[in-house]
């Protein structure tokens, strides 16, 4: 129970780190609420999974599983969803590596 407690924190830091640009350019709250809740449910998944991955490429997969239906639905073309993919990258890799040394 104790490793799921620490998976939760890494998964609200990476939330904070996700939104903090969101809350600069004063995005509504419900996309900053679904951006912190998206990391806090991806870094559970990624510590409850059996996939046969390395720990920083089961983080990748499993972020990238999680943000892809929001993908489509994101107004102004690839240019706006180009920082969520280096976010997804960027952050999924480091909840697998932090989650995979727990």
């Amino acid at each position: 129970m104790e490793k799921i407690y620490l998976v939760l924190i890494f998964g609200i830091i990476a939330g904070l780190i996700d939104i903090t640009p969101m809350l600069i350019m004063k995005l509504p709250w419900n996309a900053n609420l679904a951006a912190f809740l998206t990391w806090v449910i991806a870094a559970f998944f990624i510590a409850t999974s059996n996939i046969a991955l390395n720990s920083i490429a089961k983080g990748v997969l499993v972020s990238f599983l999680l943000v892809l239906p929001v993908l489509p639905i994101i107004n102004g073309g690839f240019t706006q969803r180009i920082p969520i993919i280096i976010m997804t990258l960027i952050l999924g890799s480091l909840l697998g590596y932090f989650i995979g040394r727990i």
